[in-house]
């Protein structure tokens, strides 16, 4: 089992979901550090290579990008709620920052 790591603030920020949703993005969350894929995803090219994104329909819509290629861990790079049906520049933009600071 590869183990969690949060890039930035995406650990207070998948806090913030309400319980039901962090319940749903952990069991989503455990299955990818086993190396399986989670229920609904997909990937995220115009972040990296190896980049995805969990999609979570609890009380709203919320999403966490990561990346989980890398052999000594599952990235976590972002975790937001989800407003409107494209997703914000602003939030691919910080995935995209955080993701370089991983390296590859």
């Amino acid at each position: 089992m590869k183990p969690l790591r949060f890039i930035g603030s995406s650990l207070d920020d998948l806090k913030s979901f309400p319980v039901e949703a962090r319940r749903e993005a952990g069991f989503e969350l455990y299955a990818v550090q086993y190396g399986l894929m989670p229920g609904d995803f997909k990937p995220m090219l115009n972040v990296g290579s190896g980049a995805y994104e969990i999609r979570l329909h609890v009380l709203g819509e919320w999403r966490i990008i990561y990346v989980a290629k890398m052999h000594d861990a599952v990235y976590v790079l972002h975790a937001f709620q989800k407003k409107t049906q494209k997703t914000k520049c602003e939030d691919i933009e910080l995935a995209v920052r955080r993701y370089k600071q991983i390296g590859e």
